[in-house]
């Protein structure tokens, strides 16, 4: 049985009434009332972004006290190493330390740069490409076709490093506890695959955490490549929406029971626990693959800024500090997820034009839509005076083969603005999926 529209209790009615059973009459109804809403949204003239990951200005503020370290004319590292001098290559030994537990490696093997993880692993792929990796008998350039696995949706400027170097990108869907493993484990007996980008908790934008399951299967996996690398871009290892703090396995620890212990590169940074423009970047990965690291970055830098070592270790402290931190963060930015949740199913629930993500950790909601609309609800959203990342923007060379993915950022805005951003993309989403059902009945 279908239930009329009563235009007082709309929200109502969509929860009980998918579009999809709704008569042509109240489809054509329900659309004539949504273009009116989206014309009053419009017509309030508002200017929201939602297209960036970028913390927002109070959760740089919980940072500022570092702002005044090192006190004291104290430049010396618990080794009485000047942190204002040269050297220091790999990172000061309790910088090293205090970061360990997060990016799941001994101290030993973790190697300090300065802000940009990003940096990081641009480095490592052009001197994948131009000097070879262990295991490998030639450079990977000398590979007819590399190529990657890519994980969808994922992050843009993963895939943008790989167009900027030719690489071919493999899509792979995830499933909610990572990737599609039966697709990795097939793609990665190509010996042209030479790696894969994985981002194990909290993935951008997904939001999925990797089972333990997951890991064990990429780390034991045959691949066609004897070098090949699992490229482990951990950024959002602390960055916790709930009290539960998911972990994922040692990737460190499950390559080398798997007789794989070269297998992975680990990176971080604190570009999303500090200061984004003025953090430190992390690599960490098996002793052989630190090596390697570090012969090919001291042909770049004498070394990193040891001063800005020194602030995180003396502000955070240990790992307990770390967390004590990032909760604060959460404190701030978990009420404006709840608030685009909110939005979604208030306008969308059980309409079924959309799915999408309810993250307990990272920076993104994740919604597919209606396939073949997230280049219009862009469009609208843009025209209502809300910007979007761009449609596609998930996908290798940003083209989304089903057109429906859209990955929302609510960190940088006020949570007033995310409130009424929310608002109006849910709102461009019905319309969008409305128009989409009325042509296809009219069709």
């Amino acid at each position: 049985m279908t239930t009329r529209i009563n235009p007082d209790r709309e929200t109502e009615f969509l929860e009980m009434t998918a579009l999809a059973d709704m008569s042509a009459e109240d489809r054509h109804a329900l659309l004539t009332r949504v273009r009116a809403d989206y014309a009053a949204f419009q017509a309030r003239g508002l200017k929201l972004d939602m297209t960036r990951g970028k913390p927002a200005p109070d959760q740089l503020d919980l940072a500022n006290g570092m702002l005044a370290l090192p006190g004291n004319g104290d430049f010396r590292t618990e080794a009485n190493e000047d942190g204002r001098n040269y050297g220091g290559q790999q990172g000061i030994a309790e910088a090293r330390g205090l970061f360990s537990t997060m990016l799941g490696a001994p101290p030993e093997q973790v190697v300090i740069g300065d802000n940009s993880s990003l940096a990081l692993m641009h480095d490592t792929i052009v001197w994948a490409l131009l000097k070879g990796v262990g295991g490998g008998a030639a450079p990977w350039s000398k590979t007819a076709s590399p190529a990657f696995i890519c994980p969808v949706p994922g992050y843009d400027r993963h895939f943008a490093i790989l167009e900027e170097f030719g690489f071919r990108m493999l899509p792979v869907a995830m499933t909610g506890d990572g990737p599609d493993m039966d697709a990795v484990e097939a793609l990665a007996k190509d010996p042209d695959v030479k790696g894969m980008w994985c981002v194990p908790k909290y993935s951008n934008p997904s939001g999925d955490v990797y089972s333990p399951e997951t890991a064990r299967r990429l780390a034991a996996m045959t691949t066609g490549a004897p070098d090949f690398r699992l490229f482990w871009d951990d950024a959002y290892a602390v960055h916790h929406l709930t009290e539960k703090r998911h972990q994922v396995a040692s990737i460190l620890e499950a390559c080398a029971e798997a007789g794989h212990p070269d297998r992975a590169f680990i990176y971080g940074s604190t570009s999303k626990i500090t200061l984004a423009g003025a953090g430190l970047a992390f690599f960490a990965s098996s002793p052989a693959n630190v090596k390697w690291y570090l012969a090919r970055a001291s042909k770049r830098t004498i070394g990193p800024d040891k001063l800005n070592q020194i602030r995180h270790v003396r502000f955070l402290r240990d790992d307990a500090g770390l967390q004590r931190h990032m909760d604060g963060h959460r404190a701030l930015i978990a009420p404006k997820f709840d608030a685009v949740i909110a939005a979604l199913e208030a306008r969308l629930g059980g309409t079924g034009v959309a799915t999408w993500s309810r993250p307990e950790g990272g920076y993104f909601v994740s919604v597919d839509a209606t396939d073949g609309t997230a280049t219009r609800i862009v469009a609208l959203a843009k025209e209502a005076g809300v910007g979007l990342t761009p449609a596609g923007a998930t996908w290798p060379h940003t083209t989304d083969p089903h057109d429906r993915t859209l990955r929302l950022a609510p960190t940088f805005p006020t949570l007033a603005e995310v409130k009424a951003a929310s608002e109006g993309i849910a709102l461009c989403i019905l319309l969008a999926g409305l128009e989409t059902q009325v042509a296809s009945g009219e069709g």
